[in-house]
């Protein structure tokens, strides 16, 4: 009879019994804590506590699920610990960083301190290398000259400016009185000339009683164009001096001289006149501190060139008049002109007489 497949059963070996590991490690566990049982009775307790396979599998499952969570976290836990680490790292290197960037604030401003400092250095030594200090003081100086020369000769340009006035009047008078005598002193001459060449008779059968009178009269036309012409005369010796003196003041006005006179063309009080050079010498000397300079030191030419024309004015005021004027002249001309106003002419009628019986 052909062997069976079926596995043979031996009834005299005590059965195995499969202990789940979960059990070994609790037998484990309290076999240090209890003596060890007898092999019947553990044997008693698996037979009777034995779970199935599939028991066993359920049993281990959620033993181990627990484990890999505590293994993650602490994973996180450790990846948290490195970002609180790096974080702080991070805020160490900023604070370093913002300590650094105070610290280059602080040496920028300092260094902007500095430059500024140096600039305001380099334009003074500017300064000073043009001599702009020193062209200004020159400058005071010069016009204080000029000033103290102008006080010097204020006297003779009051008389000078009293002669242009006379001069003036002159020419006025001078013009009323050419207008006056028009063709009268050829009339004159020719009357004088008929006069001295009859009789007494026949100057009576004429009308006229006194021919000496008669001929002091017609002469006092004649008086009249002497008077003319003298004041003439003398106003062109006065305006050679005026002139000159015009030439001169109109050199020095170019130069910068302030006017002597005012919008009228009278001549300021020298009170008025030193006032307006004193505000005159303030305003172009502030002009020229603000104005600015060129670079580097000047040249000789240049210094002069700056102060040729005070140098200029001082001199020519000094020596303004070669000879101080006086009032001679003027004196003599003022006389002709008074004798030219006061002189009396033969009335209209009566040299109208005259001439239709002498002419």
């Amino acid at each position: 009879m052909p062997q069976s497949s079926q596995p043979i059963i031996n009834l005299e070996e005590p059965p195995q019994i499969i202990i789940p590991p979960l059990v070994q490690a609790a037998e484990a566990g309290t076999s240090t804590s209890e003596p060890q049982a007898t092999t019947k009775e553990a044997a008693a307790e698996a037979s009777s506590a034995a779970p199935t396979t599939e028991v066993a599998a359920q049993v281990t499952a959620p033993e181990q699920a627990p484990s890999l969570g505590m293994q993650n976290m602490m994973k996180e836990i450790q990846a948290l610990e490195a970002q609180m680490v790096e974080l702080k790292d991070a805020k160490n290197k900023l604070a370093q960083l913002e300590e650094k960037y105070d610290k280059s604030k602080q040496h920028l401003a300092e260094r902007t301190r500095e430059v500024r400092a140096l600039e305001k250095r380099i334009k003074d030594l500017e300064k000073e290398l043009t001599m702009s200090k020193v062209i200004t003081e020159v400058k005071r100086i010069l016009w204080a000259k000029i000033g103290q020369s102008i006080t010097d000769q204020w006297q003779y340009i009051e008389t000078i400016h009293d002669q242009m006035d006379l001069l003036n009047r002159a020419h006025a008078e001078n013009q009323r009185a050419r207008a006056s005598l028009g063709s009268m002193p050829d009339i004159a001459t020719r009357m004088i000339n008929v006069l001295n060449n009859r009789t007494g008779l026949q100057l009576a059968t004429m009308g006229i009683r006194d021919r000496t009178d008669t001929i002091l009269l017609i002469k006092r036309v004649l008086t009249l164009r002497n008077y003319v012409q003298t004041l003439e005369r003398r106003c062109q010796d006065i305006q050679v001096e005026v002139n000159a003196f015009a030439t001169k003041i109109t050199a020095l006005q170019g130069r910068g001289l302030p006017s002597l006179v005012t919008s009228a063309g009278r001549l300021l009080p020298h009170e008025q006149y030193a006032q307006r050079v004193n505000n005159y010498v303030t305003n172009q000397l502030t002009a020229s501190a603000s104005s600015p300079e060129g670079a580097g030191p000047l040249s000789g030419q240049e210094l002069y060139d700056k102060l040729e024309n005070l140098f200029f004015m001082e001199h020519e005021i000094k020596h303004l008049f070669e000879v101080p004027p006086n009032y001679y002249k003027y004196t003599e001309a003022d006389e002709t002109l008074i004798k030219m106003q006061r002189h009396q002419m033969p009335t209209e009628e009566w040299w109208s007489n005259m001439i239709g019986m002498l002419l």
